[in-house]
């Protein structure tokens, strides 16, 4: 089984900035993917950022330029740097974990973006 906790989340102004992070523990293998997706209400979870265990990243092209994934894989952490935040990146953000056929989920953090 595998636990994913995410922390980090809040109210921000337009322009500011938050850090979120999730630690992993449980069965977790060295080589997996971990990244971070969003759901607005009344949209469908989309793909934000990911990092895999060799730190290859890929986001999505609203957030490039403002959004930085990073990793300590001897935490079993993962994290994302957002900068210059807009209100339309409140969203619930989850954390996820793959590997090999296996994906796993955290519970959620709300970040809100609003003056």
């Amino acid at each position: 089984q595998v636990q994913l906790v995410e922390s980090g989340g809040g109210l921000v102004q337009p322009g500011g900035s938050l850090r979120l992070s999730c630690a992993a523990s449980g069965n977790i293998f060295n080589i997996n993917t971990m990244g971070w997706y969003r759901q607005a209400p009344g949209k469908q979870r989309e793909l934000v950022a990911t990092i895999t265990n060799g730190g290859a990243t890929n986001y999505a092209d609203s957030v490039k330029d403002r959004f930085t994934i990073s990793r300590d894989n001897a935490k079993k952490t993962v994290y994302l740097q957002m900068n210059n935040l807009k209100p339309d990146d409140t969203a619930v953000y989850y954390c996820n974990l793959r590997q090999f056929v296996y994906s796993d989920w955290g519970q959620g953090t709300q970040v809100t973006v609003s003056s």
